[in-house]
């Protein structure tokens, strides 16, 4: 009786009664019950123990009854009567449980009932070792066979459950077991063996079982089937995945990748994208009826070999036969009826057969009623086959990631279209003249945002100088390509009529504000334009003499060019940086530096110092350092360009940048030859016999007779309308170049004389007698030059 004692202390009482109803033995609960001592209790009748109205039969009767509480109101209590044989001459046993533990009870087992009665909520009941004890989910209840249930009592979970997803739960219960912490709506899948290939994804919870020691004897686990409800999450994430793609990368190519990232392992087990050629260069997709490639440019998933790689390209042999011309995705549930049709054919199996796959859907990507590609998707192993329902799945994701491919290559499209526009505008990128040999290198940006504006020019100008130009407009894109392309024009105008630095950018200042203020003062602007697009653009404008070796500079508001001269450090050339273009404000100011032969100049956009984890002070110490360290190694401009831009550009650079380095020369000795002549009429035969000396002693005796007519007509009108002293200077380079140099500012006009005008012939004689000729403001008056061409040797 101890033993029955110790259970049912808590609960109720048990008393063992003779024939008479006398109590014979009782458990120490019957004291909690009746408020008394069980040695009390002994001997007397139970009958005595039942209050008013309860049956007060010789032996109690099974039923409720109501027990008389010593000092205390009476207990309503639940009696069980259990016969009793032998010779002890006791007649039965009664069971004493208080009401409201008879009800609790009574509400356990029928919660248990239902529980084990119902099937839309699983109950599973597991023993320490894991192995099912019982279970309410017979196979039938959710469209199985019916040798397809829980398994047998005493089956483990792997052989109910196919063994990755028997796995997983078993997982979940062990650490519920062990822990006594208990898991709830876990979800996880858990497909049958006898029907692997039937998706099933439940919400599990778990309670450890325990004795009233506190020892594990078991798991009950409940779960639920929320296939549908997972099936429809998954389907909306992958309808968002697609939809995310309009707000991630506009690169047509990363757009893929992205796709198809989205589509494995969520939907598939393997993805290709396979996309027209034309569209990857941002065109309109070719047409597939005439055999227009398509090209893989993203797979994802464990890319078997059998399958063509990314990069290879696909053609279609007959599109009327393929299902991804159609408008909708299709699916191929089984896929024996493919691989007997393509038993002899190795060329397609490799475009849609995998090995492993065991069933395929082809998605069509299109936007706009164009055909831009196909998702071609696989599922391996024992992954449920693609269905009707997976199709429809694939016609909306690929609905939504056509119109981001489309996105991506119209924005292709455009930064092609800017960046073909910005080259076309640049000059051709190595220039060699006898001053100079230089090398231009430009940098398109990775976006479309950051095309546009930045440019260089080498110019040449007359007597063997040249001009080096590097500008940025502001803004990006087709129309800041323009931009450069007009501003690029006049200054090569400018520089035509040799203006100064400071003077040239003081011209192209002024053609800014009032382009500028045209655009401003535009009713309705063009479209696409934004106004003052030039306003704020930087330019840095040198010009070189060879043959004096000075090298004027003026910047507006241009970062200035790095320096470096034979056997010298580098460094950043003295310049006085003006306002921006437009802008406005200060007067714009040259420096001129004395240059050694062999000094290395680095122009460059200001796009160049841009960086997200270095300042610009830090970047101009680099873009120093690593000049210096190429100029030491004496290579071409070209090489010497390409090799700071390696090291300060790993990647592509946000915004475009343009580099132009130039190595300076200067003239031989003895190339040149310079006189100056008072201004009497004796000077123009002095200036005469010291051509003819001179030329004659470079061996140049064929240019005689022309040079001394130029020299006559040029002198003369010196003399005549200048006064002196009048300065005289012959050039041989490729060319041979006369200048006349004289203290008047009036530019010589060409003109047409009359037949009855006794002068005005001079410069039409001279326009006759060289291939080029023009005038220039020097600081002491004008200079008037004209070439001709060597005689062939």
């Amino acid at each position: 009786m101890s033993d029955v004692a110790g259970r049912l202390a808590g609960d109720g009482a048990a008393l063992m009664l003779d024939s008479y109803g006398t109590v014979l033995a009782c458990t120490p609960g019957v004291g909690e019950l009746l408020g008394a001592r069980g040695a009390d209790l002994i001997g007397r009748p139970f009958a005595d123990f039942l209050a008013a109205g309860s049956d007060r039969g010789v032996v109690p009767r099974d039923g409720r009854a109501m027990l008389r509480r010593s000092g205390g109101p009476a207990v309503k209590v639940r009696l069980e009567l259990l016969p009793l044989g032998g010779g002890l001459g006791a007649q039965c046993l009664v069971w004493a449980v208080p009401e409201a533990v008879a009800v609790g009870r009574e509400q356990d087992q029928a919660l248990v009932r239902a529980l084990f009665g119902q099937t839309a909520i699983g109950l599973v009941l597991h023993d320490p070792d894991l192995r099912i004890v019982r279970s309410n989910h017979p196979p039938v209840a959710v469209g199985l066979p019916a040798d397809a249930g829980a398994g047998p009592p005493g089956a483990a979970l792997d052989e109910v459950l196919v063994p990755e997803d028997a796995e997983a739960v078993e997982e979940e219960l062990r650490r519920a077991a062990q822990t006594g912490v208990p898991v709830t709506d876990q979800v996880l899948r858990a497909r049958y063996r006898k029907a692997p290939e039937q998706e099933r994804v439940i919400s599990l919870s778990a309670l450890r079982l325990e004795d009233g020691d506190g020892r594990c004897t078991g798991i009950a686990v409940l779960f639920s089937d929320v296939t549908e409800r997972h099936q429809e999450q998954r389907r909306q994430a992958l309808v968002d995945g697609a939809e995310k793609l309009l707000l991630g990368s506009l690169d047509i190519v990363a757009t893929a990748e992205g796709l198809a990232g989205v589509l494995v392992p969520e939907y598939a087990d393997l993805a290709a994208i396979d996309l027209a050629e034309a569209a990857l260069l941002g065109e309109e997709p070719g047409d597939f009826w005439l055999g227009a490639p398509l090209r893989r440019v993203a797979v994802a998933g464990a890319w078997p070999a059998e399958l063509l790689p990314v990069g290879a390209l696909v053609r279609v042999r007959d599109p009327e036969r393929e299902p991804v011309y159609r408008r909708r995705a299709v699916a191929v549930s089984d896929l024996s009826e493919l691989r007997a049709a393509l038993a002899d054919d190795a060329e397609r199996r490799r475009h849609v057969l995998p090995d492993a796959a065991t069933s395929l859907l082809m998605m069509p990507l299109r936007a706009r009623e164009q055909l831009l590609g196909a998702a071609v998707l696989w599922r391996c192993g024992a992954r449920a086959h693609f269905d009707q329902d997976d199709a429809a799945l694939g016609t909306q994701v690929g609905a939504r990631a056509g119109i981001s491919l489309d996105n991506a290559r119209r924005y292709t499209r455009e930064r092609r279209t800017a960046e073909i526009l910005q080259r076309s505008l640049l000059p051709q990128a190595d220039t060699q003249v006898s001053a100079a040999e230089a090398a231009g290198t430009y940098v398109p940006a990775g976006t479309a945002t950051g095309i546009g504006g930045t440019w260089f020019d080498v110019i040449p100008l007359s007597s063997c100088r040249v001009a080096f130009v590097v500008g940025d407009v502001v803004g990006h894109g087709v129309e800041a390509a323009a931009a450069m392309g007009r501003l690029r024009t006049a200054v090569q105008t400018l520089s035509d009529i040799d203006l100064p630095p400071e003077e040239l950018l003081t011209h192209l200042d002024d053609l800014v504000t009032r382009l500028s203020q045209a655009e401003r003062a535009a009713p309705v602007p063009p479209a696409g334009r934004r106004p003052g697009s030039v306003l704020g653009s930087t330019c840095v404008y040198a010009v070189y003499d060879p043959i004096t070796g000075l090298c004027t500079i003026a910047s507006a508001g241009h970062p200035p060019p790095v320096l470096c001269a034979p056997g010298q450090p580098a460094c950043f050339a003295q310049v006085k940086v003006g306002p921006p273009l437009g802008v406005g404000g200060l007067p714009f100011e040259s420096v001129e530096q004395a240059m050694d032969p062999g000094t290395l100049f680095a122009f460059y956009t200001d796009t160049l110092l841009a960086h997200r984890e270095e300042g610009t002070e830090e970047r101009l110490r680099q873009l120093r350092d690593q000049v210096q360290a190429a100029a030491r190694e004496d290579q071409s401009p070209a090489r010497i360009g390409h090799a700071v831009l390696r090291h300060l550009l790993p990647q592509a650079p946000e915004y475009e940048v343009t580099l132009l380095i130039a190595r300076l020369h200067t003239l031989p000795a003895g190339s040149t030859a310079a006189w100056e002549f008072p201004a009497t009429p004796e000077a123009v035969g002095r200036a005469r016999d010291a051509v003819t000396i001179q030329l004659t002693a470079w061996q140049l005796e064929e240019l005689v007779f022309t040079t001394e007519l130029l020299v006559s007509e040029l002198v003369t009108n010196s003399i005549r309308y200048a006064g002196g002293p009048v300065g005289l200077r012959l050039i041989r380079d490729q060319a041979l170049i006369c200048e006349v140099s004289d203290p008047s500012q009036t530019q010589p006009r060409l003109r047409r004389a009359l037949v009855t005008d006794e002068g005005g012939r001079g410069l039409f004689l001279v326009a006759q007698l060289s291939q080029r000729w023009g005038s220039r403001y020097t600081h002491h008056g004008k200079t008037i030059w004209a070439e001709q061409p060597l005689p062939a040797c």
